[in-house]
């Protein structure tokens, strides 16, 4: 394949940093404990825990609990309201970033110190330039002056990520940090087309924001086009750093590449379109594991078979793995566990013999990074030197393998996002592989599926599930036509495909037959939108695989353009 040799060598890049780490896993585990305690051992939060004064990992591991964002949330509203930093930690606190909570459903403050930053920032370089999707939200400020923004728009006014910024991605700095989304979308794609043959790879946070991104090309790309031939910028771009910005770049007429562009996007499919309009990308870059893997088809028809690459495991209280193959399939994408970022320990959870997370097994003690067992699924428990201790991070992994002393885990889900309506517990994991199953038979059609979420529905008895599809043909973005018959095949498949406590309620008549809600093409950009509009970041934003809010639940209902149910009956 193209490009794999140039993707092999960028990603060897480092090696002898890895290697060291990796060899090492467990010494470094043990002083990055020590590290921890050492420093924020007299802190009103850890003290408490240490009462002779002896702060060594067995009395941590005997004494400090494992926690939820519920239990140390006072601590940091006392720090956001003006208390000081060292009732929870040793070192300042730079700021806040901000979790927006759609994928777990509640929004939450991590403290990040300067040192608990750079730790994170472990990344291998990369050659070439990128067409990189970033966006900014406006920052908040606490009552004690520390502000609060979600990871990217603080990370994006960092050194690291300008002197980075500068080297490889094309997007000034200006179209990142403008505030209005549209406006930084519009310009963002702007300048990847001007320097199209300058792009190598295309990339952002998670594969939500590249879907979002084709939406608006693919709504955009007249506008786009008349901006190149003319010359001129559009006149509801009025951003002043944005209309800087591009009249460094759009600096005359090009009107053979707004034909080339043209011819491009005016085919009636949009198969490869990525490829066509960047002919020289080697690799789409971006997280396609856990809910975001309902969008790996959907890049792949758009990028015409060019490789998806998931980088890494970061997230707000910490920097997790990064993936060392690179090209392998994206539903099969490992991450090796860097040992130095965090304390990791993990607790064990519980499967059926189909592979269903049952519950996290409270009563086990937590295992450390080094006595992970191959096959066996965990959640992750994070202690950081920035005042995260025995922290659930809400992920379940799956251990997959090891480099050298370093485990690999798979991605597997959040814990606690479930369909339930009696004693059923119906995961992300679950539904996933239910809606991939039943997908199947509407690719003879031509038909895609773009985007899928929904909710347990209690509102008659006996309850059920409620599934919500966008839909599109190959060929075009026209609505398909719904064949009921279909559908309704659609529906059974998803219900087979889950558990046996699902299928034995439903046959005793506890839970009524599942209802499948299409939508119209954009409802799901309404409900991204809706999302953003709370405070969720476009750059961070990971679509709800169960929906909990009444008013997103209501935006998806208000774009229902067929509704389709299981049988009665389960045989």
């Amino acid at each position: 394949m193209a490009g794999e040799s140039e993707i092999k060598e960028t990603y060897e890049n480092g090696t002898k940093i890895l290697e060291d780490l990796t060899n090492n896993a467990h010494e470094l585990q043990e002083q990055m404990l020590e590290e921890i305690l050492r420093r924020n051992a007299g802190t009103q939060y850890l003290s408490r825990f240490f009462p002779s004064g002896q702060a060594d990992k067995q009395n941590f591991k005997t004494n400090v609990p494992i926690v939820t964002y519920e239990d140390i949330k006072p601590y940091i509203d006392r720090i956001a309201n003006g208390e000081t930093s060292s009732i929870l930690l040793a070192d300042p606190i730079n700021q806040f970033l901000r979790r927006s909570g759609t994928s777990g459903g509640q929004q939450k403050l991590i403290p990040i110190t300067t040192e608990s930053f750079e730790k994170g920032c472990f990344s291998v370089s990369d050659e070439g330039k990128s067409l990189s999707l970033y966006f900014s939200k406006p920052d908040m400020e606490t009552p004690s002056g520390l502000v609060a923004s979600p990871y990217m728009t603080f990370y994006s006014k960092t050194n690291i990520f300008k002197t980075r910024l500068a080297k490889f991605c094309l997007s000034p700095i200006e179209t990142i940090l403008c505030l209005d989304n549209k406006q930084s979308m519009f310009c963002q794609l702007l300048t990847g087309l001007l320097q199209r043959d300058k792009v190598v790879w295309f990339a952002s946070n998670f594969a939500s924001v590249l879907a979002r991104t084709i939406k608006f090309l693919e709504d955009y790309w007249r506008e786009l086009c008349c901006n190149i031939r003319t010359g001129y910028l559009s006149d509801w771009i009025i951003d002043p750093g944005c209309k800087n910005a591009m009249s460094l770049i759009l600096t005359r007429p090009n009107p053979e590449l707004a034909d080339l562009i043209q011819q491009i996007c005016e085919d009636q499919s949009w198969e490869g379109v990525i490829k066509k309009l960047w002919p020289k990308i080697k690799y789409i870059r971006s997280v396609c594991t856990g809910s975001m893997s309902q969008y790996i088809p959907l890049l792949e028809f758009y990028g015409g078979g060019i490789p998806l690459v998931s980088p890494s495991y970061v997230s707000s209280e910490a920097c997790f793995g990064i993936n060392l193959k690179p090209l392998s399939n994206p539903f099969d994408v490992s991450y090796t566990f860097l040992p130095n970022t965090a304390y990791f320990e993990f607790l064990r959870v519980n499967k059926d013999g189909g592979g269903k997370a049952q519950e996290t097994r409270t009563i086990d003690k937590p295992v450390d990074l080094a006595n992970v067992k191959l096959g066996q699924y965990y959640e992750v428990v994070v202690t950081t030197l920035a005042g995260l201790y025995r922290y659930r991070v809400g992920d379940v992994l799956k251990v997959t393998g090891f480099y050298n002393k370093s485990p690999q885990f798979q991605f597997v889900e959040r814990q606690n996002v479930v369909l339930s309506i009696d004693a059923d517990k119906t995961t992300e994991e679950d539904l996933l592989k239910a809606i991939t199953n039943a997908k199947l038979i509407l690719e003879p059609f031509g038909i895609m599926l773009t985007a899928y979420s929904s909710y347990s529905d209690t509102s008659s008895t006996p309850g059920r599930y409620v599934l919500f599809w966008e839909l599109k043909m190959k060929d075009s973005n026209d609505l398909p036509k719904l064949d009921v018959k279909i559908m309704e095949q659609c529906c059974c498949i998803v219900e087979e495909s889950f558990d046996f406590t699902y299928k034995s309620l439903r046959k005793g008549g506890a839970i009524s037959g599942l209802e499948l809600r299409v939508v119209k093409r954009g409802s799901f950009d309404e409900l991204m939108d809706f999302y953003i509009s709370k405070g969720a970041s476009i750059s961070q934003y990971k679509p709800p695989c169960c929906l909990k809010s009444e008013e997103a639940i209501k935006i998806l209902n208000s774009g229902m353009v067929g509704k389709f149910f299981g049988p009665k009956t389960m045989s």
